[in-house]
């Protein structure tokens, strides 16, 4: 929390830079929310800035009218070239500046620094099987073992191994290890970065 603090303090005018530019591209909320499950099975708002053209979650239905799509979606938790992400978004998920906000999900408790990342809904969590109370009994991070291992060139059944390998084997020393591999993810992002 204490590094979250920092860090927070130190990105706040990257943050306001990265807000105004949302505004000026694109209509919309500056901030997208969306809830996820946390540790115990806890729901909690996750915090993004939003890279999405407003009333994304609403045409999704359509995209997956598309068999492909829906197939990449399962496998990947992803949706291929997704047409909902503005130029804006694009850079911001390149880079991960979008996750920023996620800052104050860690101040709040919600999330760790590392962790697995925070699921959205009932079928993600459903394909953990019995490997769920595992990937439950840790805070989810804000960067992880798939953040640094591949990110959305991964299957989700491999992220999922990870998420569940973390959770067993979860220690600070480890923590570290995966904070640090996290910099050089983020200082050569493009092609590395979220779809």
């Amino acid at each position: 929390m204490v590094v979250a603090g920092v860090a927070l303090v130190a990105v706040l005018p990257l943050m306001a830079l990265i807000a105004v530019t949302i505004l000026a591209t694109s209509r919309g909320p500056v901030v997208y929310r969306q809830q996820r499950w946390g540790r115990g099975g806890r729901a909690f708002t996750i915090l993004k800035f939003r890279t999405m053209l407003d009333g994304a979650d609403e045409r999704l239905g359509v995209i997956l009218d598309d068999h492909g799509q829906r197939v990449h979606l399962h496998q990947h938790g992803k949706l291929l070239d997704d047409p909902r992400i503005t130029p804006v978004g694009r850079v911001l998920r390149a880079l991960s500046l979008d996750e920023l906000p996620q800052l104050l999900n860690v101040l709040r408790g919600d999330m760790s620094l590392v962790g697995p990342r925070p699921r959205w809904d009932a079928a993600e969590l459903a394909r953990y099987g019995d490997d769920l109370d595992d990937y439950l009994s840790v805070l989810p991070g804000l960067t992880g073992p798939w953040q640094v291992n591949g990110r959305n060139r991964l299957t989700d059944e491999e992220r999922i191994r990870l998420d569940v390998e973390y959770a067993r084997t979860a220690s600070l020393g480890r923590d570290l290890v995966l904070l640090a591999r996290t910099v050089p993810v983020l200082l050569w992002p493009f092609g590395r970065g979220a779809a």
